[in-house]
């Protein structure tokens, strides 16, 4: 037993979807749950059995009815464990909690969750153990978190225990008296944003939350908030700025019970954890923030205790204090200590890298009492933070490189602040740190001092561009490093792509790339190999996309390359190489001064169409040479490059000719983009299936009957002697658009829809192709075929994969598809020759088989039932025709027994017979497949139900 437990657990966390296609997730809870009543199991098995619940409540339990049902007997098996049992006891207070909070039942107030809130607090005041060993401890600490976790999803849950809570927490002397402390503090900040919500609400209200005396109107009114809360996300993340939006409660200055509480609760913090602390303070922050009766001088006594503390999460409490109170707690001596404080934790030589790295980032994000800046979240130095405090920041080639960076960063800051130029010295020193990092990579540094290099590169550019003897210096530089290392072409690419994003102002990454061209057309062609060449002929593409650069130094090299007559290249015929030099050309030929360049790269064109050695590269040469010689520079723009220039640079489109030239779509051309949100869905068509099923069970006039009446049945069941026979059902629906609007996604071609199957009931199903699908056109139709094994219930997850205008394939998740009961029916698969008689030949030896208790193995599955309702006769008229006239084979004048047929593929039938008696109408029930009656009943009352409410 408990081998074959272990498996099956192992394997439905490790595949849920792929467990779940053997079976059902009600059969598979239903099976939990007799494990756990069973008292034969071992607890250790029952521990391992609650694990499904705890990580996948929503896939077991998927609607709160399911949840609630769950819920109750999860806690009728809590009741009848022994109390020795605490890991099993703990295991499934946590397994209700995941099942309650995850189907919203505990957002709806169920009766499940409010006796499970109940027994939470039973078990939270059960201090028995107080005095003891401390056996039940654990449980109660279990118990504590569960509450906080429900008050945590569930804001205002317990409103009205904060006197309960206040007292549980005076009376532990435990180490879970940090436990009650942190959930008392949870309940009165949530309460008190409850109350400062609703208009009218003041000291009276308040006073009565805590003193636990409140009235049922104000329950009531508590509880009907609670279900419409939708600001329950806001509580997460209350604003705690200066110019923050948080929302107030008006007191006036009697909150003498809130300021005791808030008191006691800031007395006791001593005791707990770092951890504990700062999450008690950051809730008793926001309560006082939200009242402003209470003045923020109620933090002062922990002012000094937290201002010298050596722990993170405290120090980040502190700051967030002083962003909500500013100088109404802080005074300026204050500010300045924890500026400097913060300077030199930063650079203090005991404290990890990820410590010093948060604390440079308090002092870029550093809260003032008086800012001058907007405060929208950008990067900004206190005023108090001069170039002589930062000094001791100053960035080295020892750091490691996240540090190195972030020192970088925060001095050139400070320095450009201080508006220093050429003359000044903490400029000259950054300036002289960036060029012993080059040299460092110049001698042949390790990658991460390559990429650490360029990126305090670009940090230094994006403050200092405008520093013209630095920013020169610095191009000059970087020339002869890509002279020494070409494998470094690509950061320079990047960095040169960069700056000119940020600094669409500047000029520099035209001057980087003129220069990097200089290099590379003048360097001596002796000494040039074919690596190199490669990353040359990389970085002239890049430099052929500025349109101020002139080109002619380019084509002399690509001209002295390519064109004599015992080039290596050309003889070996490396089609990279082949292709980069397209790459080139392909940029010269959309270039704007293309009419000086048009000779000079006719001729290389010209060239490698004849001779060089790969036939694929001579015919991409041969096409731009026949582009470039035949139509007109506009012409040839729009066929090379469809898009406009921005700031010289040209910014094109994909075409198909750019797939030889390695241009900058290639990636996104081979990617398969995923959309963040499904773009279309299938939509069902029921008046189209009604009418195809009213096509195929028109009744036909001819009486051919097969003769005797057991005849019948044997000729309609010798045509599933044929493979295949009747074996599918044809599922309706149109492909539409979602109604979330995206213009990209306006017109899609070539979309092949794909659908994944969640348990075993069907066979799996073919992909769908779908030509096209435009918003402004009638939506296409699709059909599914499906082809049951069983016909149950089923959900289907669909995705698709299609190509949009610009050519981007992409790829989306589809809502899934439901496929219920009724979909599966089918009017009985006779022969095209048969009429009605026929047919009801059939129904009636069908349903004398079903019916029989002759026990034979052929009848096995063979069951009866009977379902009735109360309908009048004019409802019952209507539910034949809305619902089952497809099905129907008796006449529907004949008011006395109506029988309804339905067969269900591979080769089930579920027949009916309708009668309106004195006390309800009965609808007598007789199947093959007894396995179908749970779904029978459940669509008979569907159906009823609807007509009983009209």
């Amino acid at each position: 037993m408990a081998v074959n437990w272990a498996e099956r657990i192992s394997a439905f966390s490790r595949s849920p979807s792929r467990f779940l296609s053997g079976t059902t997730a009600d059969a598979f809870l239903a099976e939990l749950l007799r494990e756990l009543r069973d008292d034969r199991a071992s607890y250790s098995i029952k521990v391992l059995l609650l694990s499904p619940l705890c990580e996948h409540p929503t896939l077991l339990c998927p609607s709160d009815s399911v949840g609630e049902e769950t819920a109750l007997e999860l806690m009728s098996v809590f009741a009848q464990c022994p109390p020795k049992s605490v890991q099993f006891r703990c295991h499934l207070l946590l397994a209700l909690t995941s099942v309650l909070v995850c189907t919203s039942c505990v957002s709806g107030r169920s009766r499940a969750s409010q006796d499970f809130l109940d027994l939470l607090l039973q078990i939270a005041q059960d201090t028995a153990d107080l005095h003891g060993d401390g056996a039940l401890r654990s449980l109660r600490a279990t118990a504590c978190d569960c509450l906080r976790e429900l008050e945590a999803c569930c804001s205002g849950l317990l409103s009205q225990r904060l006197e309960l809570l206040g007292g549980l927490r005076h009376k532990e002397t435990s180490r879970l008296h940090q436990a009650y402390a942190g959930l008392h503090a949870l309940a009165i900040r949530n309460a008190v944003y409850q109350l400062a919500q609703e208009t009218g609400a003041g000291a009276d209200h308040l006073k009565a939350l805590l003193g636990g005396n409140t009235s049922i109107a104000w329950e009531a009114e508590q509880d009907s908030d609670l279900m419409s809360n939708k600001d329950s996300s806001i509580l997460s993340c209350l604003t705690l700025c200066p110019m923050g939006t948080v929302p107030t409660l008006q007191t006036g200055p009697d909150c003498k019970e809130l300021r005791s509480v808030l008191s006691s609760l800031l007395e006791e913090s001593y005791l707990l954890t770092p951890l504990g602390q700062a999450a008690l303070l950051h809730r008793l922050i926001e309560v006082v923030a939200m009242v402003p009766g209470v003045p923020p001088a109620i933090f002062r006594a922990q002012l000094l205790r937290l201002l010298g503390t050596s722990e993170v999460c405290l120090l980040h409490s502190t700051l967030l204090m002083k962003c909500a109170f500013t100088d109404s707690l802080f005074s300026a001596e204050d500010e300045a200590f924890i500026l400097k404080r913060l300077v030199v934790l930063s650079q203090h030589p005991l404290l990890s890298s990820p410590e010093k790295l948060f604390y440079m980032d308090c002092i870029l994000h550093f809260p003032e009492n008086r800012p001058i800046s907007c405060g929208d979240g950008d990067e900004s130095l206190p005023v108090l933070l001069t170039p002589r405090l930062a000094s001791v920041l100053l960035p080295t080639v020892f750091n490691d490189s996240a540090t190195m960076l972030a020192r970088l960063n925060l001095l050139s800051l400070v320095y450009m602040e201080e508006g220093e130029g050429e003359e000044g010295k903490g400029l000259a020193y950054l300036y002289d740190h960036l060029t012993s990092l080059l040299h460092i990579v110049e001698n042949g540094g390790s990658r991460e001092i390559a990429v650490t290099f360029f990126r305090a590169a670009f940090l230094f550019l994006l403050y200092f561009f405008h520093v013209e003897s630095y920013a020169n210096g610095l191009t000059e530089k970087l020339g002869k490093l890509y002279l020494r290392h070409t494998h470094l072409a690509p950061h320079l690419i990047n960095l040169a792509d960069q700056t000119q994003d940020r600094l669409s102002e500047s000029s520099w990454a035209v001057g980087l790339l003129r220069a990097l061209q200089g290099v590379i057309t003048e360097a001596p062609l002796a000494q040039l190999t074919l690596p190199d060449l490669s990353w040359h002929l990389k970085m002239l593409t890049r430099v052929a996309e500025e349109g101020e650069i002139p080109q002619r130094s380019t084509l002399r090299f690509l001209s002295s390359v390519v064109t004599p007559s015992s080039s290596p290249l050309c003889v070996s015929g490396d089609w990279r190489l082949g292709n980069s030099i397209l790459g080139v050309c392909r940029r010269l030929l959309v270039h704007p001064t293309l009419d000086s360049l048009l000779i000079p790269l006719a001729d290389i064109l010209q060239h490698l169409a004849c001779r060089y050695g790969d036939t694929d590269i001579q015919d991409h040469a041969r096409l731009y040479y026949t582009l470039l010689t035949t139509l007109s520079k506009e012409k040839l723009a729009g066929v090379l490059a469809r898009g406009s220039g921005e700031g010289g640079r040209q910014v094109t489109k994909r075409s198909l000719s750019c797939i030889m030239a390695e241009s900058e779509g290639l990636t996104s051309v081979l990617t398969i983009h995923q959309t963040e949100k499904p773009i279309f869905r299938l939509v069902e068509l029921d008046e189209e299936k009604r009418a195809h099923h009213e096509s195929d069970s028109s009744p036909n006039v001819t009486q051919n009957c097969p003769g005797e009446a057991n005849a019948a049945l044997d000729v309609y069941r010798s045509q599933f002697h044929n493979p295949g026979f009747a074996s599918e059902i044809t599922l309706h629906y149109h492909l539409t658009h979602t109604a979330d609007h995206d213009s990209r996604f306006d017109q899609l071609f070539s979309i092949r829809l794909h659908f994944d199957l969640t348990d075993d009931h069907y066979e799996e199903l073919c992909d769908i192709s779908v030509p096209c699908l435009f918003r402004e056109r009638p939506p296409p139709a699709v059909k599914l075929r499906l082809k049951p094994r069983r016909p149950y219930p089923t959900t289907l997850h669909a995705s698709a994969i299609f190509t949009t205008q610009d050519g981007l394939s992409w790829h989306t998740l589809l809502p899934d598809v439901h496929v219920s009961f009724q979909q599966a029916f089918l009017p009985l698969p006779a022969p095209t020759t048969w009429g009605i008689g026929d047919k009801l030949s059939v129904f009636e030896q069908l349903w004398e088989e079903m019916c029989s208790e002759s026990g034979e193995k052929d009848q096995a599955d063979c069951a009866t039932s009977l379902f009735c309702c109360q309908l009048e006769e004019a409802a019952l008229v209507a539910l034949l025709e809305k619902h089952l006239l497809p099905y129907l084979l008796s006449d529907p004048c004949h008011k006395e027994e109506s029988k309804v047929l339905f067969f269900l593929p591979p080769r089930s039938h579920m027949l009916l017979k309708i009668r309106s008696e004195e006390d309800a109408v009965h609808f007598s029930i007789a199947t093959d497949n007894w396995q179908l009656l749970p779904h029978t009943s459940s669509f008979l009352l569907t159906i009823t139900s609807s007509c009983e409410d009209k």
